[in-house]
């Protein structure tokens, strides 16, 4: 057996030092269907290398890079939550290249029996274009989600409705966000899945539900899904506050999942304790996937919980440093990581967004993905990081 590598990692001084790599964890592809809880992964995009990715200019895709990280995420027993925020809605990805991406990722998941989910929102619009009438511009936003709903549903895939910059920009009150949704939850032939995304991860979306008071928000939003509840498979919140997850779940309608979104607090509220559980839509799934499936499999298993618990926090440091502060920058780390287990050919992100991260975020990012054994090919690993060091200039920093 080789020894495991070992490269030269700039400390939190800039100094130079050698590291050696650890082993890949214990992980395991499941024998059939994840049973203990419902879990998907919000997949990235991988850019074309020869494409004029920069800001504002229309994303064009390496869809043999992007349709196989999907199939990884498969391979484990995870759903794809596909054209979410991760995959860069509103941060790069626009709308041409978001109704591809959703048609091809659902060919290839009835193609191999893959669970997908995919977002529908309103980020066809210029939101600076909307009409100064509010009825009309309510009636502008409803129709953008009409739009891509359908293109969701006739590609087959569950229906997310995504959180809506052009409705936060128009909505004057909570009456606004409920006539939408309400509209919408109405005409949807089937229960779809509601997303709450916090300020967090986009700023834009202050006062969604009507109120900047997340207190009062929750009463509307809550006030929603009691509505039609048969209309709703299940809400994803991503606010990244686990006391205020757990409140909502137990007031939640009967029957109706909560997908916990809380990149912080995941392993707490996936095992759960005497007051429930939520099942999972997370972006750090899409980083973690060999470790979440490995726990998601001992959750099945008798006397499990334990063992499923001490997986997902040993990725817990992993998690809280991919979405720390600016979060809506964790997009970056996903590809890097990505990048450096071999999912993609360069560590490149449409609309340029792989220059989010220092250096010294992605130092740390591949230590703490070592740590949590997640860097399967310690060797490759390796070899691409150094090729990275030395195009940041990190060669020319001082050893230790």
């Amino acid at each position: 057996m080789s020894a495991a590598p070992r490269i030269l990692l700039p400390d939190s001084r800039g100094a130079r030092s050698s590291y050696q790599l650890g082993e890949p964890g214990p992980w395991r592809t499941p024998a059939g269907p994840l049973t203990a809880r419902v879990a998907y992964a919000a997949a990235h995009v991988v850019p074309a290398v020869w494409a004029d990715n920069s800001p504002e200019a229309p994303a064009t895709l390496d869809w043999d890079a992007t349709l196989a990280f999907r199939h990884h995420l498969w391979s484990y027993g995870l759903g794809v939550a596909e054209a979410m925020d991760t995959a860069q809605r509103g941060m790069g990805l626009d709308w041409a290249a978001t109704t591809e991406l959703i048609r091809r990722s659902s060919a290839e998941a009835r193609r191999i029996g893959g669970t997908i989910a995919a977002g529908a929102g309103t980020d066809q619009l210029d939101v600076t274009a909307l009409p100064d009438d509010r009825r009309r511009a309510l009636s502008v936003v409803t129709d953008a989600y009409r739009e891509q709903l359908a293109v969701v549903l006739d590609a087959g895939a569950q229906p997310i409705l995504m959180a809506s910059r052009a409705l936060a920009a128009v909505a004057r009150g909570a009456e606004d966000y409920l006539q939408v949704y309400e509209t919408l939850l109405s005409e949807a032939p089937g229960p779809v899945i509601l997303h709450w995304l916090g300020v967090d991860f986009d700023p834009a979306l202050a006062g969604y539900w009507g109120s900047e008071d997340l207190d009062a928000a929750g009463e509307t939003f809550l006030q929603l899904l009691h509505a039609r509840p048969e209309k709703v498979d299940g809400v994803k919140v991503s606010l990244l506050e686990a006391d205020r997850e757990i409140a909502l779940r137990a007031r939640m309608p009967a029957g109706v999942r909560m997908y916990t979104g809380d990149d912080f607090n995941y392993p707490d509220l996936i095992v759960g304790d005497e007051r429930g559980y939520s099942d999972a839509l997370l972006g750090v799934f899409a980083a973690i996937a060999p470790a979440a499936s490995t726990a998601l499999q001992e959750l099945a298993r008798p006397g499990g919980q334990a063992r499923a618990h001490e997986i997902l926090e040993s990725t817990r440091a992993l998690g809280e440093h991919l979405f720390a502060a600016p979060t809506y920058y964790y997009k970056t780390g996903v590809a890097f990581l990505s990048w450096l287990n071999g999912h993609q050919p360069g560590f490149q992100l449409v609309g340029g967004l792989h220059s989010g991260r220092s250096l010294p975020h992605l130092v740390e990012l591949f230590r703490l993905a070592d740590r949590a054994g997640l860097l399967l090919d310690p060797d490759l690993a390796a070899a691409r990081m150094s090729q990275y060091l030395t195009v940041a200039g990190a060669d020319s920093l001082p050893t230790a």
